[in-house]
């Protein structure tokens, strides 16, 4: 089973380069917010307690969301591999996951990091903005978010670069140029379905 992080500012292309990837690999793509909306919707054991915590406006602790994680990892055990979208945020989660897959015997192989140069991600959220009505649409907003992801995810990106795990990955091109680059990494580990 072949698994992947991929990690990328908002506006880096993260959302579509996972499908890019999840269909030429056949990947099982978990997207943590998808996960928690999912588990929630059914009524789980773990999206009744997760939903404890959202209508408080708090965020779901790291072991519920790992619980669902494993269920989902436990539901389609004949998967390929997955891709991680949106988790782990924190060095805590990186090791909470790391464990999780250690005991399912399988472990994170790459961790692919979008580099966009900040400029430009104003200019791709601004012009998002504009088209999808997504509040991110002014630079005062984006700077923040992008400031956020910097400061979150850098020790992540330091917590996986230890293992030798961590590829940046240059982001700015065109949604083939990138995609090409992501593929190189990863088809060192796993060939096109």
């Amino acid at each position: 089973m072949f698994n992947l992080i991929l990690f990328g500012p908002p506006g880096s292309g993260k959302g579509t380069q996972s499908i890019n990837i999840t269909n030429t690999y056949n990947l099982q793509h978990i997207s943590t917010g998808d996960l928690l909306r999912d588990e929630v919707g059914r009524q789980t054991p773990l999206g009744v307690e997760a939903k404890k915590y959202m209508d408080q406006g708090l965020l779901v602790p790291d072991e519920v969301v790992i619980g669902m994680i494993s269920s989902k990892i436990d539901e389609t055990p004949n998967a390929r591999g997955f891709i991680f979208d949106g988790f782990p945020r924190t060095k805590a989660q990186a090791e909470a996951l790391d464990k999780l897959l250690e005991f399912k015997h399988t472990q994170i192989h790459v961790v692919l990091s979008l580099e966009v140069p900040e400029p430009e991600l104003v200019t791709r959220l601004l012009g998002r903005g504009a088209t999808s009505g997504r509040s991110d649409d002014n630079e005062e907003v984006i700077a923040k978010r992008i400031k956020e992801y910097h400061s979150k995810t850098e020790p992540v990106a330091g917590y996986y670069h230890n293992f030798g795990k961590l590829e940046r990955v240059k982001g700015d091109g065109n949604i083939e140029e990138t995609f090409k680059l992501l593929a190189k990494h990863i088809d060192k580990y796993l060939q096109p379905a």
